[in-house]
């Protein structure tokens, strides 16, 4: 992806520097209201299993139905 095409490029430079890939850093700098803080969510620990196994099946964790509530919750803080 061009560099010229980049919205935020001190953010986008911030995330290549904490390691993200190119494309991701990218997608990221290039959302409207990147780096501004959002997350009405409540913590997934107050979710509920079929909460989080639905959460799971739309990021596409492999091995989802056979995990715990605490392996989803770490699945999803990991992918």
């Amino acid at each position: 992806m061009a560099r010229s095409r980049i919205k935020n490029e001190d953010q986008y430079d911030a995330l290549r520097d904490k390691g993200y890939s190119k494309e991701k850093a990218a997608r990221i700098a290039n959302t409207p209201d990147a780096g501004k803080k959002g997350g009405k969510a409540k913590p997934y620990e107050e979710w509920t299993k079929d909460e989080l196994y639905e959460q799971a099946k739309n990021v596409d964790i492999d091995g989802r139905s056979k995990m715990t509530k605490d392996e989803l919750i770490t699945a999803l803080r990991n992918n």
